[in-house]
């Protein structure tokens, strides 16, 4: 029988073969999973004759990261904004330059916020547990995501802050807000064939294309969100590293004022902000 150390050795081996990204990390991650072990202690357990159990565990997961599933819904869960989050097929994995969004979000004090597309809800969480006075709304037009954002909401404790329902965009949006946020779909169909495959095969493709150029959502919101903002509100969309100038111009032409670019850790492109027109 081999050790937990082996084991994971020829799981890196393996998942490398295939082509996956940082394999080390993920056999190690995957191990802690089918060990129910903290990350941090797998090489505790690395001397140590793996159990048949976990042994039949640990292959069972590789062999599905072997074929590009997403490590976060083989854990079942995505650190994002120093919380985990409740992850499925169903909703997109959160990423870490989403972070930008939530930083930005929380530099000036808001009492509401809306949430489109919400997905997870890690971001609509996030902002409510860093701002314990905000109520806010989430929808997306997948119900699955809906109670997966739902369910996260729980988990943190701001269920109560929290609306969360299905909508396609503002179509049953009711109210305004102080700060309108989305993560929309912004990759054209024509990139999908080359993304990775853990998004174009394991993903929702709705959370990540428009099936057209990638701005037509953000033709959307710059057209509506005026109406569901209060007079000194704010909106803000995550966008693709090149899309800066592309939907800067969709939100001044729809009449947007102080229309700004923000970068990501990495110095791209990533949030459009736009606040009402003065």
């Amino acid at each position: 029988m081999s050790t937990a150390g082996e084991a994971m050795a020829a799981a890196a081996a393996r998942l490398r073969a295939a082509g996956v990204p940082d394999p080390a990390r993920d056999a190690r991650m995957l191990l802690a999973h089918a060990a129910s072990v903290d990350a941090a202690r797998v090489t505790l357990i690395a001397p140590e004759e793996i159990a048949p159990e976990i042994a039949e565990r640990f292959e069972n997961l590789i062999s599905l990261r072997a074929v590009r599933v997403p490590v976060s819904q083989l854990v079942g869960s995505r650190a994002f904004y120093g919380r985990d989050f409740r992850i499925s097929r169903d909703v997109l994995d959160p990423r870490p330059e989403t972070e930008t969004l939530i930083d930005l979000a929380l530099s000036a004090p808001f009492e509401t916020v809306l949430d489109l597309g919400t997905g997870s809800g890690c971001i609509l969480v996030s902002l409510l547990a860093e701002n314990t006075e905000a109520r806010g709304v989430g929808v997306d037009l997948s119900e699955a995501a809906c109670l997966q954002a739902s369910a996260n909401a729980v988990m943190h404790g701001v269920a109560a802050r929290a609306d969360i329902y299905q909508s396609d965009w503002f179509a049953e949006v009711q109210g305004r807000f102080d700060l309108i946020v989305a993560n929309p779909p912004y990759l054209a169909m024509a990139e999908m064939d080359g993304v990775a495959p853990e998004l174009r095969d394991h993903e929702p493709h709705m959370a990540l294309t428009d099936g057209l150029d990638g701005l037509s959502a953000y033709r959307i919101i710059a057209q509506q969100a005026q109406g569901f903002l209060t007079t000194s509100g704010r909106v803000m969309v995550e966008i693709g590293w090149q899309q800066g100038a592309a939907v800067q111009a969709i939100f001044r032409d729809s009449g947007w004022a102080g229309v700004d670019l923000a970068l990501d850790l990495d110095g791209r492109a990533r949030v459009v902000c736009a606040g009402q027109p003065a």
